[in-house]
């Protein structure tokens, strides 16, 4: 899996970060979305898929890889 994060749509609604907190964070000065692993490990996946799918904004993709 890799994430991929689209900054200038983010809401800075902090879902993603309150799901996976390990892949997801958020900038002090505005709230928008910072990615901190692009490629988390496998017992983060369903997390980071669940952060994607509820993303106000769409701002999170996953992409998936075989």
């Amino acid at each position: 899996m890799r994430v991929e994060v689209d900054v200038p749509k983010c809401v800075a609604s902090g879902q993603c970060v309150m799901i996976a907190p390990d892949v997801f964070d958020q900038r002090e000065e505005d709230g928008v979305v910072v990615l901190l692993d692009d490629r988390p490990a496998a017992e983060l996946h369903a997390d980071v898929r669940e952060s994607a799918m509820i993303c106000p904004a769409a701002a999170i993709r996953v992409v998936e890889q075989e």
